[in-house]
Formats: C-alpha cells, sequence, structure tokens
C-alpha cells in the first residue's frame, strides 16, 4: 500500500545513421567519396539555414568549431538532402505526411513551452516557501513500519487477536493483499508520515515503538493492521541538496496550470 507522491520511418532512420556517424570524434575526417557524392558538382545542396543551425546546436553541445566539425555538417546535410529527394521519389512524403506534420508541431511545442517557463522563472521566495511547507508537512520524525492489509474488518481483527497472542507479524503478513510488502513480513521501510494517507498516518503515529495497532485502520485500500518496529529523527536535506528537483517540479506545475488555463479558455 506504498503511496504514490508527469517517429519513426525509413528517412528518420537513415538521418539517424548520419548523425551517428558525423558526430564522431572529429580526428576522423570525413571520407572525400562520401564528400563528392553528397554534394552536386561539389555545390551544397541544402539551404544555409539548416547548416547555421546544426553548427549553432554542435558546438553548444561543446565541440570545437573546426573546419572538420564544418565539413561533417555540410556532409550529413549534403546526404540528408540527397536521401529526402529519394524518398520522394518513392512517395514517403505523402505517405509520412501525418506522422511528419505531428513530429514538426511536436517541436513548435516544445519550443513555446521552454520560452514560456523561461517567461516565468520560480523565485527563489517561492522555492524557500515550498520547502518549508514540504518540510513541515514531513514532520520531525520517520518511521519504520509493517502493515498487514485485508479486504474486511473482520479478518484485520482476527489477524489482532493472533497477534495478542502471540503468532509472528511476520507470519501473519502472508495473508496480506499488498503483493509489494507481503514477501517482506509486511515491511514498508522508514518513511515520514507524510508518505501516508491520513488514516494511516495518524494511526501510526500514535503507536509505540515496537507495539501494533489493536483496532483495524481502515483506508481507501481496505483494512490495516500496523505495526511500528523504530522511530527516529526525520532525516530531511537541506534546501540547497533539493533545490534543482524543486524548482523543476514547480516550474512544471507552472507549464501544466497554463495548459489547463488555455484549454479552459478555448472550451476544453
Amino acid at each position: 500500500m506504498n503511496r504514490t507522491i508527469a517517429v519513426h520511418g525509413v528517412v528518420f532512420a537513415l538521418v539517424a545513421l548520419f548523425v551517428g556517424a558525423c558526430t564522431k570524434s572529429e580526428d576522423k575526417k570525413p571520407a572525400p567519396a562520401a564528400t563528392k557524392a553528397a554534394a552536386a558538382g561539389g555545390k551544397d545542396i541544402f539551404p544555409p539555414a539548416y547548416f547555421d543551425f546544426m553548427l549553432k546546436q554542435r558546438t553548444a553541445a561543446g565541440q570545437p568549431d573546426t573546419p572538420e566539425l564544418r565539413q561533417a555538417i555540410r556532409d550529413e546535410l549534403n546526404t540528408r538532402e540527397l536521401v529526402v529527394r529519394e524518398a520522394k521519389k518513392q512517395g514517403l512524403d505523402k505517405s509520412l505526411k501525418t506522422e511528419m506534420d505531428l513530429t514538426a508541431q511536436t517541436v513548435l511545442v516544445r519550443s513555446y513551452v521552454t520560452d514560456y517557463a523561461k517567461a516565468h522563472p520560480i523565485s527563489d521566495a517561492q522555492l524557500h516557501a515550498e520547502y518549508d511547507k514540504i518540510k513541515a508537512s514531513m514532520g520531525d520524525k520517520e518511521y519504520k513500519v509493517r502493515h498487514i492489509l485485508v479486504e474486511n474488518e473482520s479478518d484485520a481483527k482476527d489477524i489482532i487477536t493472533q497477534l495478542q497472542k502471540g503468532e509472528k507479524f511476520e507470519k501473519l503478513a502472508e495473508r496480506s493483499k499488498d503483493t509489494g510488502s507481503k514477501a517482506n513480513g509486511g515491511d514498508l521501510d522508514w518513511n515520514s508520515p507524510s508518505n501516508f494517507v491520513k488514516p494511516f498516518a495518524d494511526a501510526m503515529v500514535a503507536t509505540p515503538k515496537g507495539k501494533f495497532t489493536t483496532t483495524p485502520v481502515q483506508t481507501q485500500f481496505g483494512w490495516h493492521v500496523i505495526e511500528v518496529d523504530d522511530i527516529r529523527e526525520a532525516k530531511i536535506p537541506s534546501f540547497d541538496q533539493v533545490k534543482p528537483q524543486l524548482e523543476q517540479r514547480m516550474q512544471a506545475q507552472v507549464v501544466d496550470q497554463y495548459l489547463k488555463d488555455l484549454r479552459a479558455k478555448n472550451g476544453y
């Protein structure tokens, strides 16, 4: 019961091969035969903007701007263009139109969302406020607990009776319907109360170390018998440790809210 806490195709397969070949070590100079085959009469047959974009992309990834890199990009773009022309002769641009349109749409959407996120950054004040909120919800204690989850209250009461008679919790856990923990004797490991639904968390916190609940605990998952094996001070990571993940999550929430508002505004 652990709680849950967001193109393929012939042309693109060929292009992937060329990309892989052209992004290897620059120590390997492009084969002259490939260069001559790719360019018509030694002239480039691709739009210059393609070259500028790809050069910017490669250098941004850390590759030095060298004559070898520029030649490798020209070879790749010329070869791409030749393959595209052959593909169009076979009508692939028509049969793959929907797929290609969706791919172009994906690029446009990703770029727009990225720009929106940059225009709506999360401030340090917001990050600190969210960190403090999460920290408070976690509490100052962590609990190492086991549980047995059954379908009805009577089964839970029967388990409690057997525990009171000295039966081992691990043995009775074989009756649990929580397949994720039953194999480990019902062990849920260390958790803060915030990791569980409220009825479970409340019962766990109220149970002394080394004891089990003497009345069944009901949640939306069924009926639980809970045993608290140990309690310790909570190990909460510092703000600096979790800041990157927290910023990413909050930024995603901002974008998600924008998309919800956009759909609502347009009747979706």
